[in-house]
């Protein structure tokens, strides 16, 4: 079986080395007859992509590689993308350019550990006020803001996937009490209640805190609407590590700036990389992260390349691909 692994040609400190792939072949002594090339410009990809049947790869490209109709005709023997991120939303809608012969995989399951560490952070900076003391700091200004500890603190996620649950789980260990949203119904183990997205408007007035770390697809394209931030109760606190276009950005400044808001943490924003003139640097009690909360350096390939191998066992055995996406769904 050919693999072909295409890097980032600018991002160096997530590109799969050789050395990584003989670790992760190690790991999984079952993985034999692979064979496998690494590219990061256009040349090596054109190289490899007739005689690919399995290509790992960033998303935000695989619109620009395979434009409409191009598949299969330019890669006939491709049966497998594998994207490096858990979200595929640049490159929906599949129905435009990927033939159903062709499975799509997410990298949901990568970013669970390191998600989590963020999303508990965010929480507990924005309980602890750290947003509101930076602004002091500026000023100058020294006064005393309190505060108490997490539990009991009423923490609703939206999207309990890898990331959300990730999530879910410390907040579980700080003694809050999660609430979670999903599309499909059923229990969580790390939530005290679910609800399926069409409840989302009866629970968003008892939360403390709102985690958004849904997908974005068209169904969650400005979930979190001015209407719905209104629902919030006055001081709530808001993390998006989702996507920007899952919220009204500027209801969310107008917000902050009201007072309504108590503080937000986001790793996402419209655009990225976002302008040094936006406003969304300047709100008050905003904190902004430039898209690196579910990315851990040190194990991020390593765990890339186990769960490729993991959809390549199910391929092998004829069984459903666990990171197969939807394109109904969009994940």
């Amino acid at each position: 079986m050919r693999i072909h692994i295409q890097n980032p040609y600018n991002d160096p400190h997530f590109a799969v080395t050789e050395a990584q792939w003989q670790a992760a072949l190690a790991r999984s002594p079952d993985m034999t007859g692979l064979e496998v090339s690494f590219a990061r410009d256009d040349e090596g990809f054109a190289r490899a992509i007739p005689e690919a049947e399995i290509l790992l790869t960033w998303s935000r490209a695989l619109r620009k590689r395979f434009p409409a109709g191009a598949l299969p005709g330019m890669a006939p023997k491709l049966k497998v993308i594998a994207c490096t991120s858990a979200g595929v939303d640049p490159a929906l809608p599949l129905q435009d350019w990927l033939p159903d012969s062709i499975a799509l995989l997410n990298n949901s399951g990568t970013h669970a550990d390191k998600a989590g560490e963020f999303g508990i952070m965010a929480i507990l900076m924005l309980q602890s006020h750290m947003p509101a003391f930076a602004d002091q700091q500026r000023r100058g200004e020294w006064k005393a803001l309190h505060a108490s500890t997490l539990e009991g603190e009423r923490v609703v996620i939206v999207g309990v996937g890898s990331l959300g649950g990730g999530i879910a789980r410390r907040a579980k260990q700080f003694g809050m009490h999660v609430i979670g949203v999903r599309n499909s119904p059923g229990a969580h183990p790390d939530c005290d209640e679910t609800y399926t997205t069409d409840a989302l408007d009866a629970v968003l007035p008892e939360a403390d805190f709102l985690v958004l770390a849904c997908p974005l697809t068209d169904q969650t394209r400005n979930l979190l609407s001015r209407e719905r931030i209104a629902l919030l109760p006055k001081g709530a606190r808001l993390v998006n590590i989702a996507r920007g276009a899952v919220w009204d950005q500027d209801a969310v400044c107008d917000a902050l700036d009201s007072g309504h808001l108590g503080g937000c943490v986001t790793d996402v924003a419209v655009p990225e990389p976002l302008p040094a003139d936006h406003r969304l640097w300047r709100t008050p009690g905003m904190v902004v992260t430039p898209h690196i909360s579910a990315d851990d350096r040190a194990r991020y390939n390593d765990r890339t390349l186990d769960i490729l191998f993991r959809n390549i066992r199910a391929l092998r055995e004829g069984k459903p691909l666990p990171n197969r996406i939807d394109p109904a769904r969009g994940y």
